[in-house]
C-alpha cells in the first residue's frame, strides 16, 4: 500500500469514527424488573469497511489469552481482529470473496465462521470454501483445507485435536485434523447442521438439524449420532447453542426463545425465556451461568440466570438496534454483537454493565 493511499484510506476510517461515536448512545435497559435498568449502556465500535460502507457479520469469537476479539467481516474481505482493552483494530486483508445472487439482489460473501483453538484461530471462508488457521498473537496465516461445499459453523474440538466444519448446503460435517487441516472424514445427515458446542466430559458435538426441528448428540470418537431429541424450536428450527458441561445442560436458540435441555439425561426440556424475534447464534458463560441472547428482529439483548436445575431467570432485557445479533462475552462482562439483518452498520454493538 502506497502512503498515499494509507493517508486517504485513514482519513476515511477516522471520519468514519468520528460519525459513529456520535452515534453511540448510552440506552438503559428495558428489564423485567426495575432494579436492572441501569445495570447497562449501549454503544458502537466502529470497524474499518474498506471502502464498501458496511461490514456484513456472522459469527464472532473472543479469546480470552489474548483479549482479542475475532470478526470476520464477509463483504470487506477481512478479518478484524479488536483488542478489546485498547479497542484497536488489525485486520486480516485481502481475502477471497466472490459476489452471488440472493434473494433478488447480489451478495458478496467471504469470511464468516471463526473458533478459537489452541494459540490459532480458525476462520471460515464462504466465498471460498476454505477453512484458514491463524496466529492468534500475530495474525499470520498457516494451514487452509479447501472445501467443496461452503462452510457455516466452525468448531474447535480440543478433545480430539480437531476441526468440525457444518457445511449446511450439502446437510453435512466435515472433521478436519487441526494441525493440517487435512480433512479425515465427512459426516452426512437428513437435515442441515445449525450451531455446535463441544461437550468434552461426554465426548459428544451437539448440533441441530435446523430444517427438521432437532437437536443431535455425536460421539466424538466414533462419529455416530448417539441421541436425538425435539427441541420444539417450531418452523424456524433450532439455531445456536450452548453448554454448561458440568451439568448436562445444552441452551438452544430458538427464533424468539432461548430453552434448556437436559442432554446429560433424557434430553428433557428444563426450561424456556422468551427473547423477542430474531435469534440465530448464542452465547452461555458458565463461570456466572448466565445466558445471552441477541435477537436482530427485536432489537434486544436476553440476559438470564440458569440454576443447577436448569431453571431460566430473567436478569435484563437490553434495547440494542436492529439487527443486533450473536453475542460474545468478555472477561469483564461486556457483551460484543455481530451486525446483521440488512440495516448497513460498519460497527459492531456494544452492550457494557454500568460501573
Amino acid at each position: 500500500m502506497t502512503n498515499a493511499m494509507f493517508f486517504k484510506r485513514s482519513v476515511v476510517f477516522a471520519g468514519l469514527v468520528i460519525v459513529l461515536a456520535a452515534l453511540a448512545t448510552s440506552i438503559s435497559a428495558t428489564p423485567q424488573n426495575g432494579s436492572t435498568a441501569s445495570r447497562y449502556t449501549v454503544s458502537t465500535l466502529p470497524l474499518p469497511d474498506n471502502g464498501t460502507g458496511d461490514v456484513s457479520m456472522d459469527y464472532i469469537a473472543f479469546d480470552p489469552a489474548t483479549n482479542n476479539l475475532w470478526v470476520p467481516g464477509g463483504n470487506t474481505g477481512a478479518v478484524d481482529v479488536v483488542d478489546v482493552g485498547s479497542r484497536k483494530v488489525r485486520q486480516i486483508q485481502n481475502l477471497p470473496t466472490a459476489s452471488v445472487q440472493n434473494r433478488g439482489g447480489t451478495r458478496v460473501l467471504g469470511p464468516s465462521g471463526v473458533s478459537i483453538g489452541e494459540g490459532v484461530v480458525y476462520v471460515g471462508n464462504r466465498g471460498s470454501s476454505e477453512v484458514c488457521a491463524f496466529d492468534a498473537r500475530t495474525l499470520a496465516r498457516g494451514a487452509c483445507a479447501h472445501l467443496d461445499s461452503r462452510p457455516d459453523g466452525v468448531a474447535y474440538v480440543a478433545p480430539t485435536k480437531e476441526v468440525w466444519v457444518t457445511t449446511p448446503g450439502e446437510q453435512g460435517i466435515r472433521v478436519l485434523d487441526a494441525t493440517t487441516l487435512i480433512q479425515k472424514v465427512k459426516l452426512t445427515y437428513p437435515g442441515n447442521p445449525e450451531g455446535y458446542a463441544v461437550d468434552a466430559k461426554r465426548g459428544r458435538f451437539y448440533t441441530n438439524l435446523e430444517d427438521k426441528d432437532r437437536t443431535v448428540a455425536i460421539d466424538l470418537k466414533t462419529r455416530a449420532t448417539v441421541a436425538t431429541w425435539n427441541p420444539a424450536c417450531g418452523g424456524g428450527g433450532p439455531h445456536g447453542l450452548g453448554l454448561d458441561e458440568a451439568a448436562g445442560h445444552l441452551f438452544i436458540g430458538c427464533d424468539a426463545a432461548a430453552e434448556v435441555m437436559n442432554v446429560g439425561g433424557d434430553g428433557a426440556i428444563l426450561s424456556k425465556v422468551d427473547t423477542g424475534d430474531g435469534v440465530d447464534d448464542i452465547h452461555y458463560a458458565p463461570a456466572t451461568h448466565l445466558l445471552y441472547v441477541g435477537a436482530a428482529r427485536a432489537a434486544t439483548l436476553t440476559i438470564a440466570r440458569a440454576d443447577g436445575a436448569g431453571k431460566l431467570t430473567m436478569v435484563a432485557q437490553v434495547a440494542t438496534q436492529n439487527g443486533a445479533r450473536n453475542g460474545v462475552v468478555t472477561k469483564d462482562g461486556t457483551v460484543f454483537l455481530a451486525h446483521g439483518g440488512g440495516v448497513k452498520l460498519p460497527a459492531l454493538v456494544v452492550v457494557s454493565p454500568a460501573k
